[in-house]
């Protein structure tokens, strides 16, 4: 059996999997996936079908529990940074933020296959695994994903076993956490999962601190032969330091300042208070009719207030130029999706039918007031830090925002080697709200519909390979990805479109080892940007295109030697200039974990991440920022102590190596932590 362990990095390996024994007494009353130690096998989200992935003609990355406890993950962004093709972004230090080939995003998260757009960072403490979805999905998810989605899946409860498993952990820099997850059968036919966890936040930074906590009851029922209930609710409060890295000299991010602080203590801090409820059934009508039906509730309240350094430095011992605001806000959404599934055979033709509906209501309210600044400058040769004051309001805004979908996909079978995926989805977006900054109040809407097609076709030469080229299209409304603000010129404009088109090849090597690659040209037209030198606004850019190539390699290479890597290749660019490069996209990228199994006590796990040069924001002047390329080496050690105890050790930077890995802007860019261990005392009982 696993035991849960933690880091960031590398890993040192012990029981590579569970035991069939195991697996089945976890067999989970809500089904969402198959997966054998590191590789996924089957998703219910890239289809919302039960898919193998081999019949999905679109690229798909799943990080298992298993991955997820040996690497010892704490958060989306470590995760992410093993997924080929994905940048992380700093998020202002207060959200996730990520970069799918060439498309920035705050808001393509989904929570089992439902909307999750709130600007929060997510925790890993109560999932089973997260897949990264490549390329526009809007068939399956509607607007926005024009690059792909994250979609986490939760830890669902069992019937046939009670669970209980404990860790705590600590790092070098002072940070610790203490998480437990629990199931047990409560009668024959219902069962009670809990998850929790607490984290002390800290980091190599000066000034950084916070504290996480989160707990998630889950209970499950079987209703009776056909049908099953379950009802999930997850209590989050995050209270950190909003810390937004350090500022440019000269175009490149300044150096000598690594654990320099740019704000002000006790002023940069952001808070989150969320409760996120989640009903879903899923039914058997007939032999091959099911239904499922999720009901998310969503209320979130959050603050964010920063000082952060608003322009380059003038020189190395000179000084750096600093703002401030504060920004509140509160987002209340419900969200509605049912699925029914139909497996028919007309013709000779195996059919796998799927019609969906889905419903959204999300009321949104925000803030936002300038700060003042007792002195607008930090010296970096003697930093002395000002005090603030937000007297100011510059913003002001509620919003609505209602939308309703209905969408259709046939998953056809051509005999044993080929087969069709192809699909229409209807969306109407509509969002209503008021500008309540101006005199007099200044209101907006707009209406939107969209036709989104996605058609898929694969060749299976054999049963372990498919060789696929697939079409996709998805939007993004005027309003953005979080609906704070709809100017009077992007009220009149026609939505942002994606296309993608993809041509790829999957090989299940064997069940649990298998390789993919994929080509693709990602097209977006009516292009907006963050405006580098007002990272508040954003620019029109026309059209921008991202062409790249990705490969990937998952599963067991020897009977204790597991491997999870893979490489992208990016070239994104303006159309019609093609000098502009798009910020945040790497030309390459590369990773791997590996995972060695030394006895059946100890192991070792050893990992590298290589990511090129990057433009923090787009390349539209030679003064715009570039992060230098970086290569990262992690590894960890395990040890297991006894049956149900295992002590692991991971190591993040090995060769302590300096770096920059991510950025928001030309002037905020975050700086890598230097050589730090952690060690994860796990039990299972």
């Amino acid at each position: 059996m696993r035991v849960l362990l933690t880091s960031t990095a590398i890993l040192l390996a012990v029981p590579a999997f569970a035991t069939a024994q195991e697996a089945e007494e976890l067999a989970p009353i809500l089904v969402t996936g198959r997966s054998h130690g590191y590789v996924a096998t089957n998703s219910v989200t890239a289809t919302k079908t039960d898919t193998a992935l081999l019949n999905v003609p679109q690229t798909v990355n799943v990080v298992t529990r298993e991955q997820l406890d040996d690497q010892a993950l704490r958060s989306l962004g470590e995760l992410l940074r093993y997924v080929p093709g994905t940048t992380v972004g700093q998020g202002e230090g207060n959200r996730d933020q990520i970069t799918l080939r060439g498309q920035n995003t705050t808001a393509d998260f989904f929570l089992d296959g439902v909307r999750d757009d709130t600007q929060y960072f997510r925790g890993l403490y109560n999932l089973e695994r997260v897949e990264v979805l490549k390329g526009p999905y809007a068939l399956i998810f509607g607007r926005g994903g024009g690059g792909g989605i994250v979609n986490r899946v939760q830890k669902t409860p069992s019937l046939t076993g009670a669970m209980a498993s404990g860790r705590i952990s600590a790092n070098s820099f002072g940070a610790w956490d203490v998480s437990v997850d629990a199931n047990t059968p409560v009668s024959e036919a219902a069962a009670v999962r809990i998850n929790a966890v607490y984290e002390n936040l800290d980091n190599h930074r000066d000034i950084f601190e916070g504290e996480r906590y989160a707990v998630n009851p889950y209970v499950a029922v079987d209703l009776n032969a056909d049908w099953r209930a379950g009802l999930s609710y997850e209590y989050v409060n995050d209270d950190r330091v909003v810390d937004r890295g350090v500022p440019s000299l000269d175009g490149a991010p300044l150096t000598g300042f690594r654990d320099q602080f740019f704000g002000v203590p006790g002023a940069n801090r952001t808070t989150l208070e969320a409760h996120i409820a989640k009903l879903r059934i899923d039914g058997d009508l007939a032999d091959d009719v099911s239904v499922s039906t999720t009901i998310l509730y969503g209320d979130y309240a959050k603050v964010y207030t920063n000082a952060f350094a608003s322009g380059p430095a003038t020189s190395q011992t000179g000084t750096v130029p600093l703002a401030a605001y504060t920004d509140p806000t509160d987002r209340q959404n419900l969200l509605i999706q049912s699925n029914l599934t139909w497996d028919v055979t007309t013709g000779g033709l195996g059919h796998k039918v799927l019609f969906g509906l889905e419903y959204g209501d999300q009321d949104s309210a925000n803030q936002r007031r300038n700060g003042v600044l007792s002195s607008s400058t930090l010296d970096l040769a003697n930093p002395v830090f000002p005090t603030v004051t937000f007297p100011a309001l510059s913003r002001n805004t509620t919003s609505n925002v209602e939308s309703l979908s209905a969408y259709v996909q046939d998953q056809i079978a051509i005999g044993d080697q080929f087969q069709v995926v192809a699909g229409l989805r209807y969306d109407r977006f509509e969002i209503t709200g008021v500008d309540l900054q101006p005199d007099p109040d200044r209101p907006f809407a707009r209406a939107d519909e969209k036709v989104s097609p996605r058609l898929g076709l694969i060749y299976k030469p054999r049963p372990a390979v498919s060789i696929y080229g697939s079409y996709s299209q998805s939007f993004l409304p005027r309003s953005g990805d979080q609906f704070l603000k709809l100017s009077p010129t992007d009220q009149n404009l026609e939505p942002e479109e994606f296309t993608n088109h993809e041509i790829g090849v999957k090989w299940d090597v064997r069940p649990n080892l298998n390789l993919t690659a994929a080509v693709f040209r990602l097209d977006r037209t009516n292009a907006t940007t963050p405006d580098p030198q007002n990272p508040t606004a954003t620019i029109n850019v026309g059209e921008t295109r991202t062409e790249g190539f990705e490969l990937a390699v998952t599963g067991v290479v020897r009977p204790n030697w597991q491997v999870s890597g893979g490489y992208a290749w990016l070239d994104a660019r303006l159309q019609g200039n093609e000098s502009v490069r798009l910020a945040q996209t790497p030309e390459h990228q590369f990773s791997l974990w590996n995972r060695y199994d030394v006895n059946p006590r100890l192991g070792i796990g050893l990992g590298v991440i290589h990511q090129a040069g990057q433009y923090a924001a787009i390349r539209t002047s030679a003064a715009t920022t570039r992060l230098p390329a970086f290569t990262r080496v992690d590894a960890a050690a395990y040890y297991r102590v006894s049956e149900g105890v295992e002590l692991q050790l991971n190591i993040e930077n090995l060769f302590d190596t300096t770096y920059f890995p991510d950025a928001h802007n030309n002037n905020n860019i975050s700086t890598g932590a230097p050589l730090n261990a952690r060690l994860t005392l796990s039990s299972r009982f």
